[in-house]
């Protein structure tokens, strides 16, 4: 409660957000801390008792003003008005050790002007949901906000996605920033090109701040905005990550994963794969996030043209397509073990590795650590040899398209000098982590919360993805 904050965000004026209060809970117990942020604030972990984890994100003891911010979105499609922090609040923006400004946003802190009807709780589950996968993401090198910490907060909800009533809990983020896509489109909507402009030199000076100054700052901007996002989706598609509810109001304005609430994991390359029950359509399917992205950056230039240039815009998102291909081969060369290969056999290796996945329908986490665990230098002078042996994974052998796939990747693995290949062991390892956490994995560690308060899975299972 002692760190330096500032009010970058505060000092823009009232017409960007509401000043809140938080709830009061009946309990609080510490479930999660994330002391691997702690140094980026600037604090010794050894020096952080829980209570003061409590004190600060459990009972929110601080004068400090608590902002929920107002924001718009296009949800399914559909533009929505009556949106903004309905759950959560900006808790406080602190400059962490790398010079870098970040945000403190809560979740599940109670009832705001925005929660529409809603009780402002967050299920113990959904925070312990995020909180496993923003350190996965993490790990597997994903732009993303993190959980810095977990509340249990004894309140007992009702929710129809949950057998009820189930646990709550209050949650706190780390992320680069809390505005949004739609922080831009409510102004619009408002026709308030004014607050645009205000909104847009914060955004560029805050967190763009090597635009300052030039001409085409603005059109410099929403170009590196379209490259970031298409770096961004090209990460979740490499690591098998399906967000689940891609609206414009879960779009950072900084490129940032977050606001996944019912995201998954594939267990196997199914473009058609979706997250949330209630994606009827497939609307946010795995294999059309990129295609959706691009259409969120189409929605912002909507506002950003009351005060840019169309066509400047129009220059910008012409090279999303380019940014995405680029960085989704890179990131599959990276989980597969090479990197800086001739484009035409890099192209050739991810088209192979993509037909084997996709019809032999293997486990598609699995496919990447039985990669890693097996590897071996040998692989380089024999190429039967390669995934011979597999461990949770069947006789690979059986699928058509395996045989061309162990060709691609011995052909690759003839590029490179014997130092090279020597160190691919320990790349694969950096890239892949050796646990998946597909669906059944997170809901046998829930089971053992709720059955019997038993959090040791949980705690092993963050240890494993950190392993």
């Amino acid at each position: 409660m002692t760190l330096a904050y500032e009010p970058a965000l505060e000092s823009l004026g009232d017409d960007f957000y509401d000043r809140v209060v938080a709830a009061t809970f009946p309990v609080h117990y510490l479930r999660f801390r994330n002391d691997a942020l702690l140094p980026l604030l600037g604090l010794d972990p050894k020096a952080v008792p829980d209570a003061d984890f409590i004190e600060a994100f459990g009972r929110f003891e601080s004068v400090r003003s608590f902002l929920a911010l107002r924001y718009h979105g296009y949800q399914f499609g559909e533009y929505n008005p009556f949106l903004g922090d309905g759950r959560g609040f900006l808790y406080g923006q602190v400059r962490g050790t790398d010079g870098v400004l970040y945000d403190l946003g809560t979740k599940g802190s109670g009832t705001t002007p925005y929660s529409r009807g809603g009780d402002g709780r967050l299920t113990l589950k959904g925070g312990v949901r995020e909180v496993l996968a923003a350190e996965m993401l993490h790990r597997l090198g994903v732009r993303t906000s993190r959980c810095l910490s977990l509340i249990e907060t004894g309140e007992k909800l009702w929710r129809g996605d949950e057998p009820s009533p189930t646990r709550s809990s209050v949650m706190v983020r780390l992320s680069r920033s809390h505005i949004r896509f739609g922080s831009f489109e409510r102004l619009a909507y408002l026709k308030r090109p004014d607050l645009v402009r205000r909104l847009l030199d914060h955004v560029i000076s805050t967190y763009y701040s090597h635009l300052v100054g030039q001409a085409d700052a603005d059109a410099q901007f929403y170009a590196e905005l379209v490259q970031r996002i298409a770096q961004l989706v090209a990460q979740w598609q490499a690591t098998g990550f399906c967000h689940g509810v891609l609206n414009t109001d879960n779009m950072s304005i900084t490129g940032e994963s977050f606001d996944y609430g019912p995201y998954a994991f594939i267990p196997t390359y199914d473009p058609g794969f979706t997250a949330a029950y209630f994606d009827y359509s497939g609307r946010y399917a795995y294999g059309h996030q990129a295609e959706i992205c691009y259409w969120n950056l189409e929605m912002l230039q909507r506002p950003l043209a009351l005060v840019i240039p169309p066509e400047s815009l129009s220059e910008g998102l012409k090279l999303f397509a380019d940014h995405y291909v680029s960085a989704y081969q890179q990131r599959m060369c990276d989980r597969l073990g090479f990197r800086d290969l001739p484009p035409q056999m890099a192209a050739a290796l991810l088209d192979a590795t993509l037909q084997f996945l996709y019809t032999s329908q293997v486990s598609y986490p699995g496919f990447f650590a039985d990669l890693t665990r097996h590897f071996s230098p040998d692989w380089q002078h024999d190429m039967d040899l390669i995934l011979q042996e597999t461990t949770v994974l069947p006789n690979l052998t059986q699928f058509p398209k395996f045989r061309p796939w162990q060709r691609q990747y011995y052909q690759c693995l003839q590029l490179l000098a014997k130092p090279e290949v020597d160190r691919m062991g320990e790349k694969l390892r950096q890239a892949n982590p050796l646990v998946d956490l597909l669906r059944p994995t997170i809901e046998a560690v829930w089971e053992s919360i709720v059955q019997t308060d038993h959090w040791l899975p949980f705690e092993q299972l963050l240890d494993q993805i950190w392993a």
